[in-house]
């Protein structure tokens, strides 16, 4: 049985963060070995769009590393999952659209899987985590204040109470994050 991640890079104010100069080769490397534990992805329509660039990523352009052309293959081989009712079709390889949020096929797919499985997207997470779907919280905590973006966390029914179970700190300045789920109480 596969693990289910929510996975996500986070400002120090807890807002969503996209790739900075703090993305260097060491967070790039690291990034991509975690990638390669992943069988499945599963993304909301905005997420999926977000990450349509690596469908049609050619590789070498201006500026880009190895790193890229690397996470380009292994997102390119992921079977990838969009929950989404506003979306009318799926443009990339080895994805499937699904209208609704159902989370006992979750349920079911984290039992046949037998890689991890990754959710990305706070939208959609939380529907994730209030079924009590999440194993572990991947969070990249990227050193910047941008004072306002979709909240990582939102939409919660309740408290989350984690447990840290590993934490690797970068040269940048970002830091990793795992953890895993512990008491969950009402707030």
């Amino acid at each position: 049985m596969g693990k289910l991640t929510y996975g996500m890079f986070m400002s120090l104010d807890g807002f969503l963060s996209g790739p900075t100069e703090h993305f260097d080769e060491e967070v790039s490397r690291f990034i991509n070995d975690e990638m390669r534990r992943y069988g499945t992805e599963i993304y909301g329509r905005r997420m999926y769009e977000a990450m349509l660039y690596w469908e049609t990523y050619e590789g070498q352009q201006g500026g880009s590393s190895g790193f890229e052309d690397e996470f380009a293959r292994i997102w390119k081989g992921l079977d990838k999952i969009v929950i989404s009712s506003t979306l009318d079709r799926v443009s990339s390889g080895n994805t499937t659209l699904v209208r609704e949020f159902r989370a006992d096929e979750i349920r079911q797919l984290k039992a046949a899987s037998t890689r991890d499985i990754s959710v990305a997207g706070p939208t959609l997470a939380a529907q994730f985590i209030n079924a009590g779907l999440v194993d572990e919280y991947a969070l990249y905590s990227v050193p910047v204040v941008i004072g306002s973006g979709d909240p990582v966390f939102k939409d919660l029914e309740g408290r989350l109470d984690l447990d840290l179970v590993e934490e690797r700190r970068f040269a940048s300045g970002m830091v990793f994050m795992r953890y895993e789920p512990g008491v969950t109480r009402e707030a």
